[in-house]
C-alpha cells in the first residue's frame, strides 16, 4: 500500500528517471545545491508536454511554477518527484525518502483520521514512532489541526484536508518538498495556515517546489518559472520578471480599436493596454506587477506566433 501522493520508487532509491544522468547521491537526507531539471522532454504520445524545460529549485528557497491548464505543471512537478520518467534530459533530485510530494488533491485516505494518516506516512518513511508523534503534534497545533486529530480526513473541510496532506508530505524533514497546487480551492484563512506550513519547511532547509495559477502567490516565492503549452515563458525572481517585460503599460476605460485593441486585457475593471515600444499612449501609466509581465510575456508570444504565420502564408 502506497502513501498517497508519494512518489512509487523504492525507498532509499536514488530515483533518478531512466536514462537521465546526474542524480544526487542516494541516502535520505543527502544534500545538494540545487534539485531541478536539465532540458527535459516529456511526451504523451504525439503530445509535447515539456519541451526543454530546465528549472532549479534550491535547499531553503520557495520556488513556484505557474501557467494555465495544459502549461505543463503537474508534469514537471511528477519529474521531479519521480513519479515521471522524461523522454530526455537531466533530473536531479534526492533519494525517495527525502522526497515529500503531494499530488494535485489532499493526499489522504479518507477513511483513516487524521492522526492515523500520518503515523501511516510516518511508518512508510521510517520516521521512530515517538518522533513522528512530536513531530505530527507540533505541525498540527501550528496548523489549527490538533483539536481534530480524532476526525476521519474524509470529514474535513477542503482547507483542513490540504492542510494534512502538506503535514503529511513534509512530515520526514524531506530535502525536497514537491507540492501540486496546494492552495487550490482553499479559503483565504485555510490558506494563509497552508503559506506558514511552506515557509517552515523552507525555514527548515527543504528545496519547496510549488505549482500555483495564482501569481500573486507566486509573488511570494523566491523563484518563479512560468510554463506555457510545455515551453518556458519566463524564469527568474519576481522582480526579475516584471523588470525584463519590454514597452509601457497603461490604464484606460475603454478598450482601444486597433492594433493596440489586440494588446489589451481587462483587469479590475479596466483596461491594461500594452505599449511594445511605438511610444502610442491610451491612458495613464501604470507601473506593471508580476501579473502584467506574465500577461506580456503570453501576448508578445501569441503576436509573434501569429505574425509567423501570416508570413508563411
Amino acid at each position: 500500500m502506497t502513501a498517497p501522493g508519494a512518489a512509487g520508487t523504492a525507498p532509499g532509491a536514488a530515483g533518478t528517471a531512466p536514462g537521465a544522468a546526474g542524480t544526487a547521491p542516494g541516502a535520505a537526507g543527502s544534500a545538494a545545491d540545487w534539485w531541478g531539471t536539465e532540458d527535459v522532454c516529456v511526451r504523451f504520445g504525439a503530445t509535447l508536454a515539456l519541451d526543454h524545460v530546465s528549472f532549479r529549485a534550491e535547499p531553503g528557497r520557495v520556488s513556484a511554477v505557474v501557467g494555465g491548464d495544459g502549461a505543463g505543471r503537474t508534469t514537471l512537478l511528477r519529474c521531479l518527484a519521480g513519479a515521471l520518467a522524461p523522454a530526455s534530459g537531466r533530473v536531479q533530485r534526492p533519494a525517495a525518502l527525502a522526497t515529500g510530494y503531494l499530488s494535485a488533491g489532499s493526499g489522504t485516505y479518507p477513511d483513516l483520521s487524521v492522526t492515523e494518516n500520518l503515523a501511516f506516512r510516518a511508518a512508510a518513511y521510517r520516521i521512530p514512532p515517538q518522533q513522528a508523534r512530536q513531530r505530527s503534534a507540533e505541525l498540527l497545533a501550528r496548523a489549527g489541526l490538533d483539536q481534530a486529530t480524532g476526525r476521519l480526513a474524509g470529514q474535513l473541510s477542503g482547507g483542513m484536508r490540504q492542510k494534512l496532506g502538506v503535514i503529511a508530505a513534509m512530515l520526514h524533514h524531506p530535502g525536497l518538498l514537491v507540492l501540486d497546487e496546494p492552495t487550490t480551492g482553499v479559503d483565504p484563512v485555510s490558506r494563509a495556515g497552508l503559506w506558514w506550513l511552506i515557509a517552515r519547511a523552507a525555514a527548515d532547509g527543504a528545496a519547496v517546489v510549488l505549482a500555483t495559477s495564482y501569481l500573486d502567490e507566486a509573488e511570494r516565492a523566491q523563484h518563479v518559472l512560468v510554463l506555457d503549452a510545455g515551453s518556458e515563458l519566463a524564469s527568474g525572481t519576481p522582480e526579475q520578471i516584471v523588470a525584463a517585460m519590454r514597452g509601457t503599460l497603461t490604464v484606460a476605460g475603454t478598450r482601444p480599436a486597433g492594433e493596440a485593441g489586440r494588446r489589451s486585457w481587462r483587469r479590475e475593471g479596466r483596461w491594461r493596454v500594452w505599449d511594445p515600444g511605438d511610444g502610442t499612449a491610451h491612458g495613464a501609466a501604470v507601473r506593471p506587477d508580476l501579473q502584467d509581465a506574465v500577461t506580456v510575456a503570453a501576448l508578445a508570444r501569441e503576436l509573434a506566433q501569429a505574425g509567423t504565420g501570416e508570413e508563411s502564408r
